[in-house]
């Protein structure tokens, strides 16, 4: 069975632009959408105010929803295979439940019951730290133009990054710029630590690591940056003009993936959709 590419919506405009972000990737990818809407189960914990006709009628409006957002696939995918699930739970938990069984999950920056002022959800938080798969936040610019951005630690396994990263790029036939990061704090600079040979062993280390993929992605053009800068800011400036940015989740032993205070800083600083890819 082709796992396929998940979305969650709820009917806002972040929700919508993620749905369009997804529609293109499942198509692109010949995978099919699924399109998931979660109901708020607060009513029904609480007897008061979950008469079985309030009950029902959040049901309705829920199919509505999900009926809307297939109506809106469609529109410009016709052929695209879309399947849908209404469920009234945790909303974390649902969408858990079905990125086990997915290619990637995709989400909106923010859904209805965010404050406007806020950068990122508390949804799109919460599946960073536990996402089995890639998990795709949909905000900044998402036009189908400009490189693939990655941003890898030496210091860390980024394995799973450069491959989805690489993927990505191809399919897309778009530039993959790979973006290395350091910073020195100004009592060592120059000192125990010499800008130049950091440097260039940064490069040296970067190179390898991605010169056995460069083979399996021959077609894909590939651009090393190593800079002196903090990584996220780094990051947050090379998603200017990027369509995608990638990065890591480390796991905790046994715990699930979280993106890191670099990943979670590019989910808030980005210009464009954010792949954190479960190392």
């Amino acid at each position: 069975m082709c796992e396929p590419v998940v979305v969650g919506i709820d009917g806002s405009e972040c929700a919508n632009r993620a749905l369009d972000w997804a529609a293109g990737e499942a198509a692109r990818r010949g995978r099919p959408l699924k399109l998931v809407h979660v109901l708020d189960p607060w009513p029904q914990r609480i007897p008061m105010f979950s008469p079985p006709e309030a009950v029902e009628r959040m049901a309705i409006i829920g199919h509505r929803v999900l009926d809307a957002a297939v109506e809106r696939v469609h529109r410009g995918r016709p052929d695209l295979e879309t399947a849908t699930r209404l469920t009234a739970e945790h909303t974390p938990d649902a969408l858990q439940e079905e990125a086990e069984r997915a290619f990637e999950l995709v989400l909106g920056n923010r859904g209805y019951g965010g404050f406007t002022g806020l950068l990122l959800g508390s949804t799109g938080l919460r599946m960073a730290a536990r996402t089995p798969v890639p998990l795709i936040i949909v905000r900044g610019n998402t036009a189908e133009r400009g490189d693939v951005v990655v941003g890898i630690d030496m210091a860390k396994d980024e394995e799973a990054a450069l491959d989805y990263a690489f993927d990505a790029a191809a399919i897309r036939r778009s530039r993959l710029r790979v973006v290395h990061a350091w910073t020195l704090f100004p009592p060592y600079e120059g000192v125990a630590f010499p800008k130049e040979a950091i440097e260039v062993e940064a490069r040296k280390r970067v190179a390898a690591a991605i010169d056995g993929r460069r083979a399996a992605h021959p077609r894909v053009d590939v651009v090393e940056e190593v800079v002196n800068d903090h990584p996220v800011s780094a990051l947050s400036d090379a998603s200017r003009t990027a369509r995608l940015l990638v990065t890591g989740a480390r796991r905790h032993g046994r715990a699930s993936p979280r993106p890191g205070s670099i990943g979670h800083g590019a989910l808030h600083h980005a210009h464009c959709p954010v792949a954190i890819v479960p190392r």
